[in-house]
This record gives structure tokens, C-alpha cells and sequence, in this order.
């Protein structure tokens, strides 16, 4: 299929598109590079160095694209409380930009990066597909209007589309021409921040609150392996329907604290690790964690990565490979 990726170049983006072309797919990007990076992409696919508002003058009739996978976003949670308007300028209308373009152009295939910050505080755990929404944050309603958004494009055009809630993402791709992993400026990931104090180029991991109704009082998340999520996002694919729209929960179906996670970077890297109380941030929830039994039993997808460490031990050695790259220009 020829496919077109939005936000290509980030890293959720770029993993899929490396795997897209491992399965033959012929794959265009369309990023404005306000957070991707252009040399995470291979030499043979197309950038688009685009606003996604502008996605229509891409997505055109004879283009010929089969299918979108969209990624483009603001994605930081406490960000969008500060800046709510930024987040619904771009996550929503920059994606009604993109269904216009996918009924003009004709396309019957969308994959849509979605997030477990839909469903809020759950009220019950594991968290599956028919879990109250209920989102605490402006990203969270966001990506929640561009489910609904699509859901009724669905059912007005017959497009056949997936939205995909994404746990916490993390863990690197290191197997490819290009090592791919997380690199924000600045960065606000948990993991990859402390390992940047692992490393020593920042003093103190800030943690936020410790206070929430969990084992140690700081916020539980479920962690997902960077390339198994990738893995989803085929199969999901090749499973789309015309004129249904599914949902599927992505995680291990494992809570992890932020302090448990800083031990695991204390034990992956064998540095120190310090760490700052912080006031909770606006929005955040106390436990999320995934129940994927539908993925499993639909989509057949299965993670190969599923351990913390090596989540955590990927995501180190990307860390390290990226600064000896830095180091020697």
C-alpha cells in the first residue's frame, strides 16, 4: 500500500514508518519538524515539511494513498493545561483538516495514534475498551474529540478506521539502519529524563506528587516497548473494516510507579539517580494501566518486550549511542 504518515518524523511516527517499509509499503511523510527529527527517516521517503493543516495539498485525489496513519499531535499533558488552546488548534482542528482531506482524496484506511489519557481517573482496573472516558486534561479531550470526529466519518463516508489508545510509551529501536529512540527538547518523559541524570546532564529527576492512592504514593503507569507498539499499528491496518471504527487499549497490563521506574534506571544504568519532590501536576491521574485482551484477540498482537528492564535498557543504550553521535559531531 502507499501510505501517508503524519508526524513521520517523531518518535512514535518514525519507528512505524522504518517498520511500514520493512513490510513493503511505500511510505510518504508529512511533518512540520517542530519536534520530529528529518534524520530519523530513511533516505527514500518523501518529507513533507508541512503544517497538518495544510495536509490537504498532500492528500489529493491523484495521489493515490491507500491509507493515513496519524500521529501528529501535542502530546504533553501538562503542557495543554497551560496552553489549551494550542492543544485544540492542533490536535482537533489540524485532524478535521485531515478527514476533509481523506473523504476529498477518497482514502478508505486511518489509523489514529490515540491515548489512555481518555479515560481519566478509571474507576476500575485494568482499564479496557468500554471504561468510562472521562479525561482530566485538555490533551486527554482532544484526542477524545478526534475519536468522535472519526467515528462519525466512519459512519457518513464508510471509511474503515482504528484508533489506537496508547499506555506509556518507551524503550528504543536499535536493530535498523537508525537507532530510534526518545529525544524531546527539553525533555519531559519520565524515563528518558532520568536517565539524562543517570548520565549527569541534569542534577534531579523532579517527581510529581507523592501523595496519589498508590503503593508509594506516586503516580502508576503501564509501560509499552516502542517497537511492539509499532507492531500494533500494522496489524491494525491490515484488520480495518470499511464503515467500522475500532478501538484498542496498548499496554502490558503492568503498573509501574515513578519510583519504581527511577529504581530500574538506578539498576539499568548503575548510577545514581536523585530525585525532587514536586507538587502534582494539573491532570495527571494516579493509575493507568491497560487491559489489551481485545488487541490480543483481534489483532493477534502479542508484545515480544514486555519486561521493564529491557524497556528501560533499550532506551539506555539508545541514550548513550545518541551521545557518543553528539560527542563526535
Amino acid at each position: 500500500m502507499k501510505l501517508l504518515v503524519t508526524g513521520g518524523a517523531g518518535y512514535i511516527g518514525s519507528v512505524v514508518v522504518h517498520q511500514l517499509l520493512d513490510a513493503g509499503h511505500t511510505v510518504e511523510v508529512i511533518d512540520d519538524l517542530s519536534t520530529g527529527h528529518v534524520g530519523s527517516l530513511p533516505g527514500e521517503v518523501m518529507l513533507h515539511k508541512r503544517d497538518l493543516h495544510e495536509v490537504g495539498e498532500v492528500l489529493t485525489p491523484n495521489a493515490g494513498f491507500d491509507g493515513v496513519l496519524h500521529f501528529a499531535a501535542k502530546i504533553a499533558a501538562g503542557e495543554s493545561v497551560e496552553r489549551p488552546e494550542l492543544y485544540w488548534h492542533t490536535n482537533v482542528a489540524g485532524s478535521l483538516a485531515l478527514l476533509d482531506a481523506i473523504r476529498v482524496a477518497g482514502v478508505q484506511r486511518l489509523v489514529f495514534s490515540s491515548t489512555a489519557a481518555v479515560y481519566g481517573n478509571p474507576s476500575t482496573l485494568p482499564i479496557t475498551e468500554q471504561a468510562t472516558v472521562a479525561p482530566t486534561n485538555p490533551y486527554g479531550w482532544t484526542k477524545l474529540a478526534v475519536d468522535m470526529a472519526i467515528a462519525h466519518a466512519v459512519k457518513a463516508h464508510q471509511l474503515g478506521a482504528t484508533s489506537l489508545r496508547y499506555f506509556n510509551v518507551a524503550g528504543a529501536a536499535l536493530d535498523g539502519p537508525i537507532p530510534l529512540g526518545e529525544c524531546h527538547e527539553p525533555e519531559t518523559h519520565l524515563i528518558p529524563a532520568a536517565l539524562e541524570v543517570a548520565a549527569g546532564l541534569r542534577p534531579s529527576l523532579r517527581i510529581f506528587g507523592g501523595d496519589y492512592p498508590t503503593r508509594d504514593g506516586t503516580c502508576v503507569r503501564d509501560y509499552i516497548h516502542i517497537e511492539d507498539l509499532a507492531a500494533a499499528h500494522l496489524l491494525a491496518l491490515e484488520a480495518i473494516d470499511p464503515g467500522r471504527h475500532k478501538i484498542y487499549n496498548l499496554g502490558n497490563g503492568k503498573g509501574f510507579s515513578n519510583l519504581q521506574i527511577v529504581e530500574m534506571v538506578r539498576a539499568v544504568t548503575g548510577e545514581e539517580v536523585k530525585v525532587s519532590p514536586a507538587p502534582r501536576r494539573a491532570g495527571d491521574p494516579a493509575t493507568l494501566i491497560a487491559s489489551s485482551v481485545r488487541a490480543r484477540a483481534e489483532l493477534g498482537w502479542v508484545a515480544a518486550k514486555p519486561d521493564l528492564a529491557s524497556i528501560v535498557g533499550d532506551a539506555w543504550t539508545f541514550f548513550q549511542t545518541r551521545r557518543i553521535a553528539g560527542s563526535t559531531g
